[in-house]
């Protein structure tokens, strides 16, 4: 049974809402500590996930299975820009209009997910690009925003566009982005490759307020300011080699 969100409508009476319009894209690896409770929050709305299992070493893909989604799995590990091409790629055989890229391990919020739909709606786009600089974090270090801020500057010096959050992995896009947008970077510089696309492929957007949530276990999972580094030295590398 697709369990149901209870929301309060303009007359402070409960209703329940399921999107179905919509599909949740999980790139996982080695989430099987937190992808259940991330999934099981996320399908009181959505009940459309793909979740790829990365080739995780530990039980994610039995976790996502068992939680409701519907599990892919690499047989090896391919970084997470091959995930997110892997459940694009799946998420088009769906009856969906939306397409959102959404992370394993809790740091994004299915409200603000509600908030970007919404947006599409009320003024389509290709792509809805959350921006945790319009509107909030929590426990976000220091150090951490300073470099995000010069990745900020040094993407849109190099895509010609005017993000105020360039590396926020929570986007939702259309079809039209679904079936032509063609991931080649499988790390974590697939972020920087996304802004990219938009620029090349001539993708409109428009960014809106997110929260993004930031725990001990996030950051051990790869969000340390290492990796925000990490990320601008391969989009130089990138553009050298081009």
């Amino acid at each position: 049974m697709i369990p149901q969100a209870q929301l309060l409508d303009g007359s402070g009476r409960i209703q329940s809402m399921i999107i179905t319009d919509t599909a949740l894209i999980v790139p996982a690896y080695n989430e099987s500590s937190v992808i259940g409770a991330t999934l099981e929050q996320a399908r009181t709305i959505f009940p459309l996930i793909v979740v790829v299992d990365d080739g995780s070493r530990d039980d994610t893909f039995d976790q996502a299975r068992s939680a409701g989604a519907l599990a892919l799995r690499h047989s090896v590990n391919l970084g997470q820009g091959a995930a997110l091409q892997t459940g694009i790629d799946y998420a088009r055989r769906l009856p969906v209009d939306f397409f959102v890229s959404f992370d394993a391990d809790g740091q994004h919020r299915t409200e603000d997910v509600l908030a970007m739909r919404q947006s599409m709606l009320d003024t389509p786009v290709d792509i809805v690009v959350g921006s945790r600089f319009l509107g909030s974090t929590t426990n976000m270090p220091a150090l951490r925003r300073v470099l995000l801020k010069g990745a900020i500057l040094f993407s849109n010096l190099t895509s010609g566009l005017k993000l105020t959050d360039a590396h926020n992995g929570l986007r939702l896009f259309n079809r039209h982005v679904a079936e032509t947008i063609d991931l080649r970077e499988t790390g974590y510089r697939h972020a920087s490759e996304f802004t990219e696309k938009i620029a090349s492929n001539h993708y409109t957007y428009r960014e809106v307020p997110v929260t993004i949530n930031y725990t001990a276990y996030s950051m051990q999972k790869g969000q340390s300011a290492l990796n925000a580094i990490n990320i601008v030295a391969d989009t130089i590398t990138a553009k050298a080699v081009r």
